[in-house]
């Protein structure tokens, strides 16, 4: 039996388990990476179908009452006519779903697109199932694609007679990769769009204005201008509107420096940390110590020496107790300006362990020494 009592004292109180420090020096990137033009974006869409070739394992068509339906209206359709003999219906090897995709710009009729397939029903494996041809309609109601072809689940789950089972991904959604042919399209012309705009993925006020600065220079004044943290509004030049597509594609090997707030991101159920560059600490002082008592029951056994006619086997109880009390510790002095990286050196220095970096951060802007926007997830 092994007894730990911990006793931690020190200016910083510490709790969560790993933390990870990513560094990121500012650099140039395209204009492309940290922008989208507004109006280009992906479609969503979504429909209701069913899969067959289940061993077993699809619906209980007593208990999915939308299945056996399906199932019935999908016979009639197709000359067989069972609705007399519904009760006969005891099939375990279909199963209802929903099928989901992206529709993504641009597409065209004829061309294909990844298909996303997932139970509503009680199926419990999707292993060797085929989607019926499904229609994919988008937020208007109409036909946008048609999906259909072999799941691929990539995940299985097994069971024995004892109840014992063992379970590998989720096997009750897969993915049909091609598995949809796009049917109409979603109409957008670049030409007599002459006013078009620029949407940050990052939303910043300096980012904004070094875009627009960016694309003045190289096409001229007038051509970009920022109108918020998230929108940099471009009115393409005479030269460029009979083929706006070669100006938008200038534009987007355009380079910039984005900037970003100083700001510490906390993911306190994962214990994960990240800090931007530009955090910076006031001048601080840090104590980290602690006080750690260990009990250790080690029981030995005694016995009497051999032949002998007196003595009896016992069990006797061996401790052993040590104490650290964290002598090794020591008070660091953060000076006012230091940057991620001296921050960094300075908590090593105190010996701190990963799991307890939260808190000591927390407790910095407690004290109103850290300048930079603390998030805690």
């Amino acid at each position: 039996m092994k007894i730990k009592i911990t006793s931690k004292l020190y200016l910083l109180v510490l709790v969560l388990s790993s933390v990870f420090f990513i560094k990121a020096d500012a650099a140039s990137v395209r204009i492309k990476d940290i922008v989208s033009v507004e109006g280009i974006r992906d479609n969503q869409l979504i429909g209701y179908g069913i899969v067959v070739g289940l061993k077993g394992t699809g619906d209980d068509l007593n208990g999915s009452p939308y299945s056996k339906e399906t199932m019935i209206g999908l016979l009639e359709r197709l000359g067989v006519n069972i609705r007399d003999q519904q009760s006969s219906l005891k099939s375990k090897n279909v199963a209802a779903v929903m099928v989901t995709a992206d529709l993504p710009p641009f597409s065209r009729h004829g061309t294909r697109i990844d298909v996303t397939v997932s139970a509503i029903g009680t199926r419990k494996d999707l292993l060797g199932g085929t989607l019926l041809v499904t229609p994919l309609v988008g937020a208007d109601g109409a036909v946008y694609a048609v999906s259909q072809g072999p799941v691929a689940t990539n995940a299985f789950s097994a069971k024995g007679k004892s109840n014992s089972s063992i379970t590998k991904g989720v096997p009750t959604s897969g993915k049909i990769t091609n598995g949809a042919i796009i049917e109409k399209e979603v109409a957008f012309e670049f030409k007599d769009n002459f006013t078009l705009n620029l949407s940050l993925h990052n939303p910043d006020f300096t980012t904004a204005k070094r875009i627009a600065v960016a694309i003045n220079k190289k096409m001229g004044q007038g051509v970009a201008q920022a109108l918020d943290p998230a929108t940099v509004r471009l009115i393409v030049p005479k030269q460029h509107r009979k083929i706006p597509l070669l100006f938008i594609t200038e534009i987007e090997q355009l380079t910039v420096t984005p900037d970003q707030t100083a700001k510490i991101i906390i993911d306190e159920q994962n214990g994960v940390i990240v800090m931007g560059q530009n955090v910076r600490i006031s001048t601080v002082a840090i104590s980290h110590g602690n006080l750690t008592i260990r009990i250790v029951e080690t029981p030995q056994v005694s016995q009497p020496n051999p032949f002998s006619n007196t003595g009896k086997t016992e069990k006797v109880e061996r401790s052993e107790i040590t104490i650290d009390e964290g002598e090794d510790r020591k008070l660091t002095i953060l000076n006012e300006g230091v940057n991620l990286q001296s921050l960094v050196n300075g908590l090593n220095a105190l010996g701190v362990s990963p799991r307890d970096m939260i808190t000591i951060l927390q407790n910095i802007k407690a004290a109103g020494a850290l300048q930079a926007e603390l998030e805690v997830k």
